[in-house]
């Protein structure tokens, strides 16, 4: 192969073992953060493989990752499994969210350009119309970039990276508590106002709405935690009722 030939081919950006680990990652992050795969639902190797399209190392390796995430944790004799968050945990996680995500709005307000204020404003009307299409994975992509523009926009890398540590985990509760009924118009709403409050330069008023629109998220999510709880205990005192009546029944003759 001359010379030049291979020149050109070198400039073609070749595929990187992590580029794959990466879309593998992505694929099943966002299956779970959409609630494709249920909190404490089994991640069945073979079947992602199949699912994906790719090599079991490929979805191993993707699995180490998510875990570091704490979105999915490895069970003893069931392999990993998606994770789930109790009652105390994230009523801890919204607590903090709230006063950090109410301080990097009130930055934003303060600091961010105009064109980055304008950028948010879009972005708030794409979520609206995310929403009244009813798809869940939209709608989460479109709040991701609203976060993205606000935190990128804060002045404060500390505050950005804080919060983006455990954006993953919160959602795991963010795809259902968005997505309800009757918290989705007061989200929306509340969403705009803060749009409002920037366009405005209301750094004292963007603070309080952004405090207010987590606090808010926060009782729908725990409110929802609750009700799964209870099913799940419910589930297990069922269950353990059936094999108890088993072993009274005995085996069939």
């Amino acid at each position: 192969m001359a010379d030049n030939e291979r020149n050109s081919m070198s400039r073609i950006g070749s595929i990187q073992p992590d580029t794959l680990r990466r879309k593998v990652e992505d694929a099943v992050r966002d299956a779970i953060t959409s609630g494709v795969y249920a909190p404490g639902e089994r991640l069945v190797e073979r079947e992602l493989c199949e699912d994906l399209g790719v090599s079991r190392v490929s979805v191993r390796e993707a699995m180490r990752r998510l875990e570091a995430e704490k979105l999915v944790h490895t069970v003893p004799h069931r392999g990993p499994v998606v994770a789930s968050i109790s009652m105390d945990e994230a009523r801890q996680l919204y607590a903090l969210r709230a006063v950090l995500e109410g301080y990097a709005a009130h930055e934003f307000a303060s600091h961010g350009s105009d064109a980055a204020v304008i950028a948010f404003d879009q972005a708030a009307g794409r979520l609206r119309s995310a929403a009244e299409s009813g798809d869940t994975e939209q709608v989460l992509k479109a709040k991701s970039t609203l976060y993205d523009i606000m935190l990128g926009n804060c002045g404060n890398a500390l505050v950005c990276e804080i919060l983006r540590g455990f954006y993953s985990r919160i959602n795991l509760l963010r795809a259902t508590s968005l997505m309800h009924p009757e918290r989705l118009p007061h989200s929306l709403a509340e969403i705009e106002k803060l749009a409002a409050a920037f366009r405005a330069r209301d750094a004292v008023g963007a603070q309080a709405i952004a405090s207010e629109h987590v606090t808010n998220a926060c009782t729908v999510a725990l409110r929802q935690l609750e009700t799964r709880e209870r099913n799940a205990v419910a589930k297990r005192r069922h269950e353990k009722a059936g094999d108890q009546a088993k072993e009274v029944i005995g085996p069939r003759r």
